[in-house]
């Protein structure tokens, strides 16, 4: 049996002895990328073009400078021996490698994985993980694919997988993929296949193992080592790494080249005769001489073929070890790990009793966990060039992210999704890290403060974006990350990590003042930012100027300053209470806020409101060159932002902290306009609370009025990025001889706008949600049960907003679980979901349909949509 410690819990344990370092038994993980074709990391092209310099075609032969990406893929940390699955039916023109999809221009909605992948299990020390891949029987259909999509229009469905066919008559398989680890460094890879078609049908499964080119860019030299040295036995060998062996089952044959590139496809010299896609040609094309005669090399696999009878499943099984002994327990590993998973999460689910919701939960957890990625780019050496590489030209000095020369990225980081976005988008990170904390409080610390670190961090404060442009701006939510991070933390073990929450404070205070410098052009404490993440959401593109010259003071932009304005006082006021000098920096904040509020409610009338007392809602002001201000009336989540930035103050909190108290006192005394902005209550015995907050009681009333009508933004699945209302009402702008539309789009993007695979203009994202219904849980914590609203707006029916936050939650939580009809939202109309091995399997898409949940964007964006288990988890608190 493999070794494990004498409890009930043994993955809880391992929890609690694992650090924010990706070591002992986080060494190895799922770290491998899904896609790393297509990325900027791999443009080394003259034109900028990172979707056509390394396609999904050309992948195979050409060998990767920054990582490597797989099915199944696992790693160590620093992605230097990899793992991976390869298939063959006997059909495809290709070896299934790695997960095919469409490039960007390819698509009608831009990038999108063409295949059915899910990832069903995970422990936080990734002691046991476990996904499925279904392959069809049939040939893969890669030229429909790409020729109906790119025939597709904006207004057009994308045509996947399912809808070729290919799974009407059940003939695919099933491929279910295992890891178990016996220890740290030692685990076992199952794969077992299911046939589900009427009639037997063969399958070729590869088990691979190869190792990240290092040697072929002129630094260094050394080629690790992969050779078949004894029965049953490859043996791998690192420098300055124990012996490892790769024991496997059965009598498959071992088949070795080289992870390097194949020259002859380039119309350039091989440095080897058997290059990266040897393996493809030995299996798929039956070249025998393609592969190394003298089983040696830094890439392999074990070729299993066998015919699987209808209705059957078949299993191999490999070992990664560096034990000499050769123990065959593998069966009993796989077993008792996935055991002590199950131990795992019935600690964790303990207080869910609805089966559906735990599968929800558990599966969104698995998401997470493996989205992990070994992310590596080095921004200086990928401008410069390699110096065993072709020179780059001139003018690459000056092209994408050439201010960020500083940026040097190693590290293990939560994607959005491995396959769309194999990269870390750092207003995404935050989101990541809510659920992540409840599995790993270390690791989800870890993230927040890698962005912060000076090696990703700007010198002049600003956090990193995302490789396409590390300068793009979005929401500056980190603190807010780092304030649930925390709490989380400090509930699961009864103390709070200040040390933590000390060195993220000392770190946003450089991005605080980053944003005041460069996001508030005039000033005035109403700031610009740009799209902030919200691509499509304007009348036009916000990261640009405005047409024709001029600037846009944005709602959503300085309500995120405010919000991030009390994340900052809040973090303040705790650190405060064991080091008392940290209540100067409060008192900042607390100016800080009150400085923003006032602009809001444009005390002074010194600036065009962006509150519109006709529409009682906010909106962004826009300046044009030499013309007054005026409002842009586009009803959407630009104008509920300003609900963010909430916070109350219980009178526990500060009742140690005089300093603060005595600001707090003198601003209410001295200066009435602001005291005006803090709503508060006495209790008798216990003192006075204080809300500090954008919005009043009556603006609060107006603004959900609109949010919880159905007419507008309140869905049957959650709360619309953009009102309802426009769909009979577009909103037109015109400036000069042009015209700007913007109209209610519940689905895909009309437009090609930030690529077009995201669309802001009326479907349901789970970040915004999670913080409007954090928000209402906030008033409500203030005002109690003296304030309840309508909900639905017209209904009737009044809510306390406890009550109505609940609501919500529940209306998220619904596009997941089963229906009475038995299907689920987020699948869409399309049957074949239905089946029983298909029904329980759940994808967690970016963002969804707002009239029909039906899952929209990336599939696999488990990332922030895995807010979903933290949902769940607070509905049954």
């Amino acid at each position: 049996m493999a070794k494990t410690q004498q409890n009930n819990n043994p993955e809880l344990e391992r929890v609690k002895q694992l650090t924010e370092r990706n070591v002992g038994w986080k060494r190895f993980g799922p770290y491998l990328s899904e896609r790393q074709w297509g990325t900027v990391r791999e443009d080394y092209s003259t034109n900028g073009d990172a979707w056509g310099h390394v396609s999904h075609d050309v992948s195979r032969s050409y060998a990767y400078r920054w990582g490597e990406d797989g099915i199944a893929g696992f790693s160590d940390n620093k992605q230097l021996i990899c793992f991976g699955l390869a298939l063959w039916n006997g059909q495809d023109p290709i070896l299934k490698e790695r997960l095919f999809g469409l490039s960007n221009p390819e698509g009608n909605h831009g990038e999108d994985v063409k295949e059915l992948y899910y990832y069903l299990d995970g422990t936080p020390s990734h002691s046991y993980m476990k996904m499925l891949y279904k392959y069809p029987q049939q040939a893969f259909p890669y030229q429909e694919i790409v020729s109906e999509n790119r025939r597709r229009n904006k207004q057009q469905l994308e045509h996947e997988l399912v809808d070729t066919g290919v799974f009407n008559d059940d003939e695919y398989f099933d491929v279910y993929v295992e890891y178990a680890k016996a220890e740290e460094n030692d685990f076992v890879m199952k794969v077992t296949v299911w046939n589900r078609a009427k009639q037997a049908a063969p399958i070729h499964i590869l088990p691979s193992c190869w190792f990240r080119n290092t040697w072929s860019w002129g630094y260094d030299d050394y080629r690790p080592n992969l050779h078949k040295e004894a029965e049953g036995e490859v043996k791998v060998t690192y420098r300055n790494q124990p012996d490892y062996f790769i024991r496997y089952e059965g009598e498959p044959t071992p088949l070795f080249c080289e992870n390097e590139t194949n020259g002859l496809r380039f119309s350039r010299e091989s440095t080897t005769p058997f290059p990266k896609d040897a393996v493809h040609r030995y299996v798929v094309n039956g070249e025998k001489s393609a592969v190394n005669p003298e089983l040696v090399g830094t890439k392999a696999a074990l070729h299993y073929h066998h015919e699987i009878p209808a209705g059957e499943s078949w299993s191999v099984k490999i070992r990664f070890t560096p034990q000499a002994d050769r123990t065959e327990n593998w069966e009993e590993i796989v077993e008792q790990r996935q055991q002590e998973a199950d131990l795992f999460y019935q600690h964790l689910q303990k207080n869910i009793q609805d089966e559906d919701q735990r599968r929800i939960q558990r599966q969104s957890y698995a998401g997470m966990l493996w989205s992990k990625q070994f992310y590596y780019y080095d921004i200086n050496k990928w401008i410069k060039g390699d110096p065993a590489t072709p020179k780059l030209p001139a003018d690459r000095k000056k092209g994408r992210n050439a201010s960020w020369r500083h940026l040097v990225n190693r590290n293990i980081i939560s994607m959005p999704d491995k396959w769309e976005y194999p990269w870390y988008a750092a207003w995404d990170l935050a989101f990541h890290c809510v659920p992540l904390a409840r599995l790993d409080p270390e690791f989800a610390k870890r993230q927040l403060l890698l962005m912060l670190r000076e090696y990703y961090m700007h010198p002049n404060g600003q956090i990193p974006a995302y490789e396409w442009n590390f300068s793009d701006v979005n929401p500056p939510v980190h603190a807010w990350g780092a304030w649930q991070v925390y709490s989380i933390d400090k509930e699961t073990k009864g103390e709070g990590d200040i040390e933590f929450l000390a060195k993220v404070f000392h770190k946003l205070l450089m991005n605080f003042t980053w944003w005041v410098n460069q996001k508030d052009s005039s000033g005035n404490n109403l700031f610009e930012g740009g799209f902030l993440g919200l691509d499509n959401i304007g009348v036009f593109d916000r990261s640009h100027n405005v047409p024709n010259g001029g600037y846009l003071e944005q709602a959503d932009a300085t309500a995120w300053m405010a919000m991030y304005s009390l994340n900052m006082l809040r973090m303040a006021l705790e650190i405060a209470q064991t080091r008392p000098y940290y209540q100067e920096m409060a008192s900042k904040f607390f100016e800080h806020f009150l400085a923003i509020a006032s602009s809001m409610f444009n005390i002074g009338k010194e600036n065009v409101d962006l509150w519109d007392n006709i529409d009682e809602f906010y909106y962004d002001v826009v300046h044009p060159s030499g013309q007054p201000g005026h409002l842009l009336k586009v009803r959407s989540i630009v104008g509920i932002i300003p609900l963010f930035a909430v916070e109350v103050l219980n009178p526990e909190l500060y009742k140690n902290l005089p300093d603060f108290t005595r600001r707090l006192q003198w601003v209410l005394e001295n200066r009435p306009e602001q005291a005006a902005l803090i709503s508060r209550w006495y209790e008798p015995g216990r003192g006075e609370t204080r809300m500090l907050s954008l919005v009043r009681v009556h603006r609060l009333k107006c603004i959900l009025r609109r949010m919880l009508s159905e007419l507008e933004f309140l869905s049957d699945y959650g709360i619309r990025a953009m009102s309802k209302y426009h769909e009979k009402n577009p909103y037109e702008y015109r400036i000069g001889n042009h015209s700007y539309k913007v109209s209610y789009l519940p689905g895909e993007s009309d437009s090609g706008m930030f690529g077009g695979n995201s669309n802001w203009r009326g479907p349901i994202w789970f970040p915004i949600n999670f913080l409007i219904i954090e928000s209402l849980h906030k008033f409500h914590k203030y005002y109690g049960n003296t304030l309840k609203v309508e909900f639905p707006t017209g209904s009737g029916k009044f809510l306390t907003l406890d009550h109505i936050a609940q609501k919500i939650s529940e209306r998220l939580i619904s596009i997941f679980t089963e229906q009475k009809n038995g299907q689920r939202a987020f699948t869409g109309d399309n049957d074949k979901f239905q089946d029983p091995h298909f029904h329980n399997n759940l994808l967690f898409y970016e963002y969804f349909h707002g009239e029909s949940g039906r899952g929209l964007g990336a599939s696999h964006q488990t990332g922030w949509t895995g807010l979903v288990s933290e949902l769940i988890q607070l509905s049954h608190q």
